[in-house]
């Protein structure tokens, strides 16, 4: 089911039996304001020279999931609690990242 029609998935539901982690690169985590998780940021993924590649909104808990390739990315967080970016590099698997966002 997508979120108000943009055609992303909800953020904080499980993966779907049909991903195959050994095959798939997922970079999923949590946008947090401090302790808290920030709900409706908006997440972006940038590949490794800037270029915008996606965008999705946090669920109530902060979640996010982007389906990518292995290599270096940007995740670039803007809420109203504020903005942050998290530079990861991943390969095949469930890759877990915390973005932090700060005023």
């Amino acid at each position: 089911m997508s979120i108000d029609g943009c055609g992303a998935p909800e953020q904080g539901a499980p993966l779907p039996a049909s991903v195959d982690v050994a095959k798939e690169t997922v970079i999923s985590g949590v946008v947090r304001a401090g302790d808290a998780p920030v709900e409706g940021a908006y997440v972006r993924l940038l590949d490794s020279t800037g270029e915008f590649t996606a965008e999705v909104v946090t669920s109530p808990a902060g979640e996010f999931r982007f389906f990518a390739a292995p290599g270096t990315w940007t995740l670039r967080a803007l809420s109203r609690a504020g903005n942050g970016d998290a530079t990861v590099s991943v390969d095949r698997g469930i890759n877990q990242v915390a973005v932090s966002v700060a005023a």
